[in-house]
């Protein structure tokens, strides 16, 4: 059953697992449906998510960038789906910038000229066949789209591009005891609750500690250059595991994927000519 686009997305029923069978493909992920159903079908907001392959911590897996966009998007498109939102999701791209890492093995780099060049395709060819919105889910700290889309929207004024970073929809400070920004408590509980067979045992884990710059400006963050990062981290970590656990990964993912089905509802319904209006 459909749920009505009024219905309170906290009411949608939370799925018991992360992916459905593949027996049932679903109508909101591309790659399981069928020219049957699009044919059938006016999507209204296209979800682009957007990884990375590199290395986290010790413990994690070197897709966990990508592994919790496919599972975000999917569930977060299952709730918009169900409240009467036409939203399509597009296949995760799983390579992302790794300029600070090139001397670790298969971080594989893709130049932001590159990402550039990719997001130029698809805008094409969803604004050639009438999808009106696109959004970019990011889950890689290394990537930074805004001023791609900047550029992109000029050239593109038939189709609205977004952003969404997944770190930044709610940080999460009152579910984790340390909230780092790689590899750290926040993801490390996520993937136990994804994918607990892919994460080491806890007596593997690095201790995720950061060496800070020299520079004081550096250190207050007011001044910015990418670090490299066999020199800033010592496991290739930023921000202590220790505490993670798979329920606080359950509750992380069920409010964020909350929350960006909300924006995913919101946008499917907005004329994209009206976001803004005068208070």
């Amino acid at each position: 059953m459909r749920l009505s686009r009024h219905v309170s997305l906290e009411t949608a029923q939370a799925p018991t697992a992360c992916f459905s069978p593949m027996n049932a493909p679903r109508p909101w992920m591309i790659a399981e449906t069928n020219w049957k159903q699009l044919q059938a079908t006016r999507y209204e907001v296209a979800v682009l998510p957007w990884g990375a392959t590199e290395a986290h911590n010790w413990h994690l897996p070197y897709a966990t960038d990508s592994l919790q966009n496919e599972a975000m998007v999917a569930e977060a498109g299952r709730i918009a789906w169900e409240a009467g939102a036409k939203v399509a999701i597009l296949p995760n791209i799983p390579f992302g910038v790794q300029t600070g890492q090139l001397d670790i093995p298969f971080c594989i780099n893709m130049n932001p000229s590159t990402q550039m060049a990719v997001l130029e395709d698809v805008i094409g060819s969803l604004k050639g066949v009438g999808v009106p919105k696109l959004v970019v889910f990011n889950g890689h700290g290394g990537n930074d789209f805004r001023q791609m889309l900047r550029e992109l929207q000029a050239r593109h004024p038939q189709i609205h591009l977004s952003t969404v970073n997944w770190f930044h929809i709610d940080t999460g400070k009152d579910i984790f005891a340390i909230v780092g920004d790689h590899a750290d408590e926040r993801e490390t509980s996520l993937i136990q609750h994804l994918h607990p067979d892919l994460v080491l045992p806890r007596e593997a884990w690095g201790e995720g500690r950061d060496n800070l710059p020299v520079l004081k400006a550096m250190r207050e963050k007011w001044a910015w250059a990418q670090r490299p990062w066999t020199q800033a981290t010592n496991d290739t970590g930023s921000g202590d595991p220790q505490h993670a656990t798979p329920e606080k990964g359950r509750l992380y993912f069920q409010r964020l994927t909350q929350k960006f089905a909300s924006y995913l509802v919101e946008l499917a319904a907005v004329d994209a000519s009206l976001i803004y209006q005068a208070s």
